[in-house]
């Protein structure tokens, strides 16, 4: 038979489109079907790339005698967290309320009113390590909703009414000041790994947001110790198995502590934040090391996930085919001393194996390694080192691919724009800013309709029924605000102000300040959902900060301007407290703290004067800092009102809280306004 899921986006939902069970997407038909029948709804949520998501599909939601068992007592709900991020928090946040730990696939039991009464995350086909079975939990959950079904509706009342009492009342806060991001430093500093970089033991996820307030906190009270940080925690990462080393990108995260073994996974979103990190390393440090892997993970995107339509696909799956049909993780990428034999004999294989820290034993599984750059001693021939990693990818390349979610997230293709734009700017790359170019293009086409709204995802041009949350409206409105900095173009600007107006009028609450995740219109679910904390992204309460920060910025609005600024009571919060997952809030915080600094570069585009200015302007390290270029008293980008030229030449105007340098046409004179 066929599910109703054959005619959804979502590539997630596609992949259970032949399973036997019936499933239904999210929709209020499948709840009005539950109440008719009088049946509990199972609710299970997943998303394409997640390994034991297709383990649990594989078990269970492809064998017959389940499926009969889930159609005969249940309503099926399946849902990709990607395309639903409000329903995927607020189910969350109950189980995680529940057992003290969460994750995926989530399983969910619920009342015809949506109400959870029962949760879990993966449940095997027979009981073991003391879990039951999944069958048993079915049977469990029948027996209670048959036999004491009082008992159930007045569990589910009480977990409802419990997240209810959790909503935040951060906005209205104080503004965080000096004392609370240095408190913040600290934090850092002793959840810090000194041996391997990073923060915390395993699994090891890449802190992209916390290492950019790193650099921010550096740039503006000249810390060494955050920039060390921030230095260290990248070269290992980029030293180690969590980076590809023959075509760049990143996996998800490590399982050890140590960035050797990689949960393989490639998200748009870690590499979109890990490329515009690097690149600001470079910018601060000028290592040869950032700049590679800048360059790299950037090439990677366009590569393997750009799109036909030119937006960025949201992953590559951790499995692939062994090449004896048999999907296994990290197949694609791990590879035996034999293997590296086979395709570069014995001479240069040895050479790989020292380079690439490649044992007899295997660091994966198997006597497979994953490659690593091992900070060993020794010189490299770099023309046969290069020889080498180009004959491995070639011989990679016919390998079976890992599978791609096609799916085009506005969030994520937000990130992705900014770090493209900027890559491409400081690296003299256009081929990359001309990518961010379409994807943004491609948002404004399909994602946005005639009143600005933002639409969540789409897929082969066709775009998604579901509404975009909180971080679409920040992440895409932050990639607009770059283009707007790289490319001189005040469209990207106004675009950005349109989806910014959303944020103040529909995510904001008027008295407190407070950010929701979800529009005051959107669909009611058990709770509006809301965190401000910044975990696998950006929360979109600490994008949205970043991005109105910037917006006032480039504009002088002071109602963005306010509402920045009371969004970041949360950092005032949980900065000092939890340093690790409010990484974003923070550098926002450094760059209201600093200003932010306005750039305003007037001149000839034909001038090589004026490149040179717009070129230091993007590169200065001043935190948040914004950046327009154009012809004197063009009406393009606000900054530029009123700016001449001084004796007819090209022109940088620097300005900082109400307060403006004198103008000067000196690079050098800018270098130094603009590092402190």
């Amino acid at each position: 038979m066929s599910n109703r899921l054959a005619h959804e986006t979502s590539p997630y939902l596609l992949q259970h489109a032949d399973n036997p069970v019936d499933w239904w997407p999210w929709s209020a038909e499948a709840f009005e079907e539950a109440r008719r029948t009088g049946k509990p709804v199972l609710l299970s949520v997943g998303y394409s790339s997640c390994h034991w998501c297709h383990v649990m599909a594989h078990e269970s939601f492809e064998d017959e005698q389940t499926a009969d068992y889930l159609n005969t007592h249940f309503v099926n709900v399946k849902v990709d967290r990607e395309e639903r991020p409000d329903v995927d928090a607020v189910y969350m946040e109950a189980v995680q309320a529940a057992t003290g730990q969460g994750g995926w696939p989530m399983t969910v039991f619920l009342t015809p009113d949506a109400e959870p009464f029962y949760f879990g995350t993966y449940f095997p086909p027979e009981p073991r390590h003391g879990s039951p079975s999944f069958r048993q939990v079915l049977e469990g959950v029948r027996g209670a909703w048959t036999d004491r079904r009082d008992e159930v509706d007045e569990v589910a009342r009480k977990i409802v009414r419990d997240l209810a009492g959790r909503e935040i009342g951060f906005g209205d806060a104080q503004l965080p000041g000096e004392g609370d991001l240095a408190q913040a430093l600290l934090g850092l500093t002793r959840e810090y790994d000194a041996t391997h970089g990073g923060f915390g033991g395993a699994p090891k996820f890449p802190p992209s947001m916390a290492v950019e307030f790193l650099l921010r906190h550096h740039a503006r009270t000249g810390s060494e110790g955050a920039l060390q940080m921030a230095a260290d925690t990248c070269e290992h990462m980029a030293r180690g198995g969590i980076y590809d080393q023959l075509g760049g990108g990143f996996a998800r995260y490590s399982v050890d502590r140590e960035w050797v073994v990689p949960h393989f996974e490639k998200m748009l979103y870690d590499n979109a934040l890990l490329c515009r990190v690097y690149a600001h390393l470079w910018r601060t440090t000028g290592s040869d090391l950032a700049r590679r892997v800048a360059l790299e993970t950037a090439d990677f995107m366009v590569r393997e996930l750009r799109t036909n339509e030119g937006g960025f696909a949201s992953a590559l799956d951790a499995d692939s085919d062994d090449g004896t049909g048999q999907h296994v993780e990290g197949a694609y990428y791990a590879w035996t001393p034999q293997q590296l034999r086979d395709v570069l004999g014995d001479e240069d294989a040895r050479l790989a194996t020292d380079y690439f820290g490649v044992t007899e034993e295997g660091t994966f599984e198997e006597g497979a390694s994953v490659l690593q750059l091992p900070q060993s001693e020794g010189v490299f021939d770099a023309a046969r080192v290069e020889s080498v990693k180009a004959r491995l990818k070639e011989a990679r390349d016919g390998r079976p691919a890992p599978g791609r979610d096609d799916k085009v997230v506005a969030a994520w293709n937000g990130l992705a724009i900014a770090a493209l734009a900027e890559t491409g700017a400081y690296f003299e790359r256009p081929d990359l800013v001309d990518a961010a170019l379409a994807a943004a293009d491609l948002l404004v086409r399909l994602h946005l309709d005639e009143h600005a709204r933002l639409a969540r995802t789409s897929k082969d041009g066709r775009v998604g029924a579901h509404a975009g949350v909180l971080e679409d409206y920040a992440d895409v409105a932050e990639g607009f605000l770059a283009l707007a900095s790289v490319t001189g173009e005040g469209v990207w600007l106004e675009f950005a102000g349109f989806l910014l107006d959303h944020v103040l009028v529909q995510f904001t609450d008027e008295k407190s300040g407070a950010l929701y995740d979800t529009a005051a219109d959107a669909e009611k679910l058990i709770r509006r959902p809301q965190d401000p904390t910044d975990n696998a992204t950006p929360s979109g309460w600490s994008a949205a900060a970043g991005a109105l920060l910037s917006y006032a910025a480039q504009t002088g609005s002071e109602p963005h301007r306010t509402a920045a600024e009371r969004a970041l009571g949360v950092v005032k919060a949980l900065g000092p407290r939890a340093p690790r997952f409010i990484g974003w809030g923070l550098a926002t915080a450094e760059a209201q703290l600093d200003g932010p600094c306005e750039v305003a570069v007037v001149g000839p585009g034909d001038n090589p004067a004026t490149g040179e200015l717009h070129r230091a302007a993007l590169l200065a390290t001043a935190p948040g800092a914004v950046v327009a270029v154009g012809t004197a008293d063009s009406d393009e980008l606000p900054l530029l009102a009123h700016r001449s030229l001084v004796d007819n030449e090209p022109t940088a105007y620097v300005c900082r809280n109400f307060t403006c340098d004198a103008p000067t046409t000196d690079v050098d004179r800018l270098r130094a306004a603009l590092g402190r």
